[in-house]
C-alpha cells in the first residue's frame, strides 16, 4: 500500500499485527485481516473507506475488541480500522451539559475526566476500563446503571459518520429535542458498524449525584431473589443498579480472587441507590423490609472501600469463569422483570437436564441476565451440547416475552438465531436499509444478518 492514497496513515500488514486483530472477546472463530490501519482523524477514515471501496476491500471498524458477539471479527479481504489513535475529548460544554469525543476514547477514562468536573456519563459496561465509546455506540451498550439511567442510545445526541463511499453525514445535533425527518442517529446506534463508521460523537452528561448507598442482599432461595427484584421495582423504587449473581458465580469469584462473598447462599443482589441522602435512606429501609419478608439478609456497605470491594467482585466474574471451563458461551438474554423468577428456575432446570454448568449474573433490575454456558471447545460432544443448550435458553426467553440480546448485539455468534426473534418482513426492511447505506456491502460484512 506504499505510494498510494493512504500515504501518511499508519497501516500494518505484519503477521503479528494481523494476529492481534484477528479475534475479539467472543467465541467466534478468529480470521486474519489483509491489513490493520490506525486512523488519527476523520480525513484518514475517509481516505481508508474510499480506498476500500475502489479496491473491493471491506472495512471492519474496531474499538477495544471487548465485544461478546464477534462484531469486530475480520472478514475476507478486509482492512481493520482500529480507533486507538482517535481517543480525544474534543469539547466539554458545561452550559448545555454535553461532551464531544472521538470514538476511541475509553469509557472509564471519560467517566473519570467528567467526574473531576462534577459530572458523570451513566452508561457503564463491565468492561468500562477497556471498552471504547465508539464500540459502545456500535452495540448500544448498557451496564449496571442502565436500570435508572438508560443505555448508550439515551445519551447520544449527535454522530459524525463516514459512509461506505467516503462521504460524511451528521446525524442528530446539539439540541435535546429534534423532530425533523427520520432519526438517522438512532439508526446508527446499535448497527455494529454495518451502516457507517462513527468518527465524532456528542453525548449528554449529568451532574454527579449528591450521595450513593450500596446494599448487599443475600437469599437462600434462587426464586426469592427474582421475586425481590419485582417487589422492589413495583414499590416505586428505581435503584441506580440492581445486579444479580447466582451461587456458582459467587463461588467462581471467591476461588479466583477472594473478596469475602458468601458461598452458602443461592443468590445475591447488589443494589445501589443515589440522590438526596434523606430520600435514599428511606428507600434503603423499604428494600431491607422487602428482603426480610422473602427470608433474605441485608447489609449496607459501610464506606467507599467496602462499596468498591463489592464492585470489584462484580467485575471479576468474567475472568473468574475461565477457571471453571476453558470456554465460556456468554449470552445476554432479557426478560420482563416479572419473569425473572421463572427464567432463573428454567436456567437451573436446563443445567440439571443437560449436565452443562450454567452460571448466571447480570442486570436483574432491567431483566438482563448474562447466562454463561460453561464448556470445553476441544471436547466436540460437550461443545455441541453447549450450543444446543444456548438454543433452548433462547427459546424459553422468547416464550417469556424476552429478547436474545440486551446489550451485546448480534455480530456473528447470534446471527443464526436472529430469525427466532425478528420476523421475515422486519428482516427484509433491515436488509433494505443496509443496502441503501452500504450498496457494495463493504461495511463490516457478515455481521447481524450472517
Amino acid at each position: 500500500m506504499k505510494n498510494s492514497p493512504l500515504s501518511g496513515i499508519q497501516i500494518s500488514t505484519d503477521k503479528e499485527d494481523l494476529i492481534c486483530y484477528s479475534f475479539d472477546a467472543s467465541i467466534a472463530e478468529s480470521a486474519l485481516p489483509q491489513a490493520v490501519a490506525w486512523p488519527k482523524n476523520t480525513d484518514e477514515v475517509i481516505r481508508l473507506v474510499k480506498y476500500a471501496n475502489e479496491n473491493n476491500l471491506s472495512i471492519i471498524p474496531r474499538g477495544a475488541g471487548t465485544g461478546m458477539a464477534g462484531a469486530s471479527i475480520p472478514s475476507e479481504n478486509c482492512i481493520v480500522l482500529s480507533f486507538e489513535k482517535m481517543r480525544k475529548i474534543l469539547d466539554v460544554d458545561t452550559k448545555n451539559m454535553t461532551v464531544v469525543v472521538e470514538p476511541g476514547i475509553v469509557n472509564g477514562r471519560l467517566q473519570k475526566e467528567l467526574e473531576y468536573l462534577g459530572y458523570f456519563y451513566p452508561p457503564d459496561p463491565a468492561s468500562l476500563n477497556i471498552c471504547t465509546i465508539g464500540g459502545n455506540v456500535a452495540t448500544n451498550a448498557g451496564g449496571p446503571r442502565a436500570l435508572k439511567y438508560g443505555v448508550t442510545r439515551d445519551y447520544v445526541m449527535g454522530i459524525e459518520a463516514v459512509l461506505s463511499d467516503g462521504s460524511v453525514i451528521n446525524a442528530g445535533g446539539r439540541t435535546y429535542k429534534k423532530a425533523v425527518g427520520y432519526d438517522l442517529k438512532n439508526l446508527l446506534i446499535g448497527s455494529e458498524g454495518t451502516l457507517a463508521i462513527s468518527t465524532r460523537i456528542r453525548l449528554k452528561m449529568l451532574p454527579l449525584p449528591e450521595d450513593i448507598m450500596t446494599l448487599l442482599l443475600l437469599f437462600k432461595n434462587l426464586e426469592a431473589s427474582g421475586t425481590a427484584v419485582s417487589k422492589i421495582i413495583s414499590s416505586k423504587i428505581i435503584p441506580r443498579t440492581m445486579e444479580f449473581m447466582d451461587r456458582l458465580a459467587m463461588e467462581a469469584i471467591e476461588n479466583y480472587k477472594p473478596t469475602g462473598l458468601p458461598t452458602d447462599v443461592d443468590a445475591l443482589l447488589l443494589i445501589e441507590l443515589d440522590g438526596y441522602p434523606a430520600t435514599i435512606k428511606k428507600e434503603v429501609e423499604r428494600i431491607v423490609d422487602i428482603c426480610h419478608s422473602l427470608g433474605g439478609e441485608a447489609t449496607v456497605a459501610e464506606d467507599d472501600m467496602a462499596r468498591e470491594r463489592l464492585w470489584e467482585a462484580r467485575r471479576s466474574i468474567s475472568p473468574a469463569l475461565y477457571h471453571i471451563k476453558p470456554t465460556k458461551i456468554n449470552e445476554d438474554i432479557v426478560v420482563p422483570r416479572d419473569k425473572i423468577p421463572l427464567i432463573l428456575t428454567d436456567l437451573q432446570r436446563i443445567s440439571e437436564e443437560s449436565g452443562i454448568k450454567i452460571i448466571s449474573f447480570g442486570h436483574a433490575g432491567d431483566g438482563n441476565i448474562h447466562v454463561n454456558v460453561m464448556v470445553d471447545r476441544d471436547n466436540k460432544e460437550e461443545y455441541a451440547k453447549g450450543m444446543e443448550t444456548v438454543k433452548r435458553i433462547f427459546e424459553i426467553t422468547l416464550k417469556l416475552g424476552g429478547s436474545i440480546s440486551g446489550e451485546h448485539g448480534i455480530g456473528i455468534t447470534k446471527a443464526p438465531y436472529i430469525g427466532m426473534e425478528i420476523k421475515e418482513k422486519e428482516l427484509e426492511l433491515m436488509k433494505g436499509i443496509k443496502g441503501i447505506f452500504d450498496p457494495r456491502r463493504i461495511m463490516n460484512p457478515g455481521k447481524i444478518f450472517g
